[in-house]
């Protein structure tokens, strides 16, 4: 049976748990940063006189390894206090083809095809990067999940959710779905139970950040080996 997962947490526990987020980061971002930094200059500085190529490698690694955790402290601070939306008026199936095409060689490369249902125009009133953040990351993460030769169905439509008019589009895909578990936790940032190679880091809990901070709403129904889809709603108005 396929089971929802319908994050709509009270307000007062989101607030306190943003805040919370937001402050051990600030106080992570700083005491973390200040020595990755020098990690990452140390090995810049050795690598200007080494010429073995396995020491030159080993100090390559260790400084991306050391910008993946900088990246990873500044994904934290952007969710715990993102940045304020710049919404103007876009037309959401002509982002949706637009993100799909710019993923066009990810997609291709599985052997994938992405089936795009639903014409005409679907106004939202929307900051247009963060819309494409969060199209891609569930895209990508459908992809990811995904076997080859597969298809995944996008589905765009003008539509109402609450008394408010805006937009709602699906993607859908029938590879590996998630746990009863990984239902639960599906937006918490790096939720360690997660499958390997989906859902990893903070694509998903990104995209359920910036559809909160923008109004709008985010399901999933999914179960194990039978697909997943994710659900948004994107208001037309602030």
């Amino acid at each position: 049976m396929t089971k929802t997962a319908d994050i709509t947490q009270s307000e007062e526990f989101l607030k306190a748990k943003l805040a919370a987020l937001a402050e051990f980061a600030a106080g992570a971002g700083h005491e973390i940063n200040n020595p990755v930094a020098t990690i990452v200059g140390r090995a810049e500085l050795l690598l200007k006189d080494e010429t073995n190529p396995e020491r030159r490698q080993s100090l390559l690694t260790i400084g991306a390894q050391a910008l993946r955790i900088r990246d990873m402290i500044g994904d934290v601070m952007l969710f715990g206090r993102p940045p304020k939306p710049e919404p103007k008026t876009l037309d959401l199936i002509v982002t949706i083809d637009d993100v799909c095409q710019k993923l066009n060689d990810s997609i291709r490369a599985k052997s994938m095809t992405v089936k795009r249902q639903g014409d005409g125009v679907a106004t939202i009133w929307a900051d247009e990067t963060q819309l494409r953040v969060v199209i891609s990351n569930l895209l990508i993460n459908a992809v990811s999940a995904s076997l080859p030769n597969s298809t995944i169905t996008i589905e765009c439509r003008s539509s109402s959710l609450d008394h408010k008019e805006g937009a709602i589009f699906t993607i859908n895909d029938r590879g590996v779905g998630f746990s009863d578990l990984e239902r639960e936790h599906l937006f918490d940032p790096f939720f360690s139970g997660r499958q390997a190679g989906r859902g990893l880091g903070f694509g998903l809990p990104k995209c359920w950040r910036i559809v909160e901070q923008n109004g709008g709403r985010i399901e999933c129904d999914s179960s194990p080996n039978t697909g997943t889809t994710f659900r948004v709603f994107w208001p037309k108005a602030a």
